[in-house]
């Protein structure tokens, strides 16, 4: 009786108490899924009309993530051996026209990045690893196949094809890839799934290809040893061209069995010989968002040894929020509320949703929740500080003001990154500064306060590199002489005339 007790009344803290913690720093991601029409785009199209349709779904999802306070949105970029931009290497996926290997009228990893981008929220290209496309696809793609193109990285596995991990030409495969996008698109990560063995439902054999690569090592250390061989493949590939892209994974939720819990035969290192924690270790990834789509002592012991062997780099776990709908598992909210603030207790990454249509849905209220409770203060994604720790200079913020606005400008400042900026209004001595506006390219920013008394308040502008150090606040004051000019101060009525003015004008 005493351990339910305490249960329902531990479940009650996690599930309100955390929610008034303001975070600054943590991961807050969706995966947005283009296979199969599944997220975006709803359904395919040819014509300039439905382009354009196609193009507004995805504009209003990027606003919804922004409104619900997500900062990071991954971008299915590769799916099943075919991509959603122009490759060198594999044909467009089916999703965007109807047809596989059909070129859509547009971009739509290039427009992705872009639109992302607008609205401040980092855009990771979505890898699909070792899968690819099912037999009847590939007989519709012919010769632009993978199976055709490079036979000897695929096999058939019934009615669908794998890449062969243990080929030693699958790395560099993969790398080109990766390295191909990094080079094309400004996207600020790569993010790797399926970068594992099948399992065992999938009719694989790789007992040839052992034989011929396997120098008589035992073979689960072999396959363990060839998906880190990829992996560090991509990551030499995509950190030649641009050290401060994120590279992340998805790996099985369970890394494997614990001391003290069973992963019940389904876990990373053993089942599938994906050895993420060795990754993190080894400096190959960034980041990882487990695959933990589940709940209780298969989620909660799990999600503590991931943080306990993070080795300083962020763990997300992924959350099955699909789980919530009634033809899923119909959980009650309270299960993601708890899952939620326990990654905050535990010092985890952040969070992250599988998948889009879940969010945007608003399953049982997690929308509504995100935005009113557990969002309501901004975070950036952390920093690389084991890439790179040293903050860019501080910019010079020279203000001034007219009646109803503050006008704020700095000089550019150099640095070996690209370098973006962030607006803070300092209310008093103990307030946490406020943040107004970031990611900001530009050198000039006009703010129009909707109350008198923050023409007078302290501002601070920041430099963060690409790695995300940031530059330190040093709040300054708008001093009567940075004034615009020496006339009388406007009445409240006059000020709310001319603020309209100029809303109405934004618009």
């Amino acid at each position: 009786m005493k351990t339910n007790i305490l249960y329902v009344i531990l479940t009650w803290i996690l599930a309100t108490g955390a929610t008034a913690q303001a975070v600054q720093r943590e991961y807050r991601a969706v995966w947005l899924t283009t296979y199969l029409n599944l997220d975006w785009p709803l359904k395919p199209t040819t014509t300039p009309e439905g382009t354009e349709q196609q193009k507004q779904e995805l504009c209003t999802m990027l606003d919804q993530f922004v409104a619900a306070g997500l900062n990071t949105v991954f971008v299915q970029a590769r799916m099943r051996s075919t991509v959603a931009y122009k490759s060198a290497y594999e044909p467009w996926d089916e999703a965007f026209t109807g047809t596989p290997g059909k070129a859509p009228l547009y971009d739509p990893l290039a427009f992705a990045v872009e639109e992302c981008h607008k609205r401040g929220l980092e855009c990771h290209a979505w890898v699909v690893a070792f899968p690819i496309c099912k037999v009847p696809t590939a007989k519709k793609l012919g010769k632009k196949a993978l199976p055709r193109l490079r036979p000897e990285l695929c096999q058939r596995c019934g009615d669908l094809w794998m890449m062969d991990p243990g080929v030693p030409e699958t790395a560099d495969y993969l790398a080109a890839i990766c390295k191909e996008i990094v080079e094309n698109y400004d996207v600020d990560g790569i993010h790797l799934d399926y970068i594992r063995y099948p399992e065992r439902e999938i009719r694989f054999n790789d007992t040839h290809t052992y034989r011929k690569y396997g120098k008589k090592q035992n073979k689960t250390t072999w396959r363990r040893n060839n998906v880190t061989r990829c992996v560090s493949a991509i990551h030499t590939a995509i950190k030649s061209v641009r050290p401060w892209v994120r590279l992340s994974c998805a790996p099985i939720g369970k890394h494997d069995d614990l001391s003290r819990q069973s992963s019940y035969g389904w876990n990373a290192r053993t089942a599938v010989s994906q050895d993420a924690q060795q990754w993190l270790k080894t400096g190959i990834m960034d980041a990882l968002f487990p695959m933990m789509y589940f709940d209780g002592k298969h989620y909660y012991p799990f999600a503590a040894d991931w943080q306990e062997n993070c080795y300083g780099r962020p763990v997300v776990p992924g959350l099955g929020i699909y789980f919530l709908n009634k033809r899923q598992r119909n959980w009650p909210l309270e299960v993601v509320q708890r899952q939620m603030n326990t990654t905050r207790q535990f010092g985890l990454g952040g969070q992250a949703f599988f998948r889009a249509k879940f969010l945007v849905d608003n399953e049982k209220g997690l929308y509504d929740w995100l935005q009113t409770q557990f969002y309501t203060q901004p975070a950036f994604t952390p920093p690389m500080t084991w890439a790179d720790s040293i903050a860019p200079k501080q910019p010079k913020l020279q203000i001034s003001h007219d009646d109803v606005a503050l006008n704020l400008a700095w000089k550019k400042v150099s640095d070996a990154t690209p370098v973006y900026y962030n607006i803070y209004r300092i209310d008093s001595a103990d307030a946490p500064p406020r943040l107004l506006a970031h990611k900001l390219k530009n050198l000039q920013y006009r703010y129009v306060p909707a109350l008198p008394i923050h023409l007078h308040a302290h501002y601070s502008v920041t430099a963060v590199d690409a790695y995300g150090n940031e530059s330190a606040i040093q709040p300054i004051s708008p001093h009567p002489s940075q004034t615009s000019d020496n006339k009388q101060p406007l009445s409240a009525d006059e000020r709310l005339k001319k603020v309209r003015e100029i809303l109405v004008g934004k618009k």
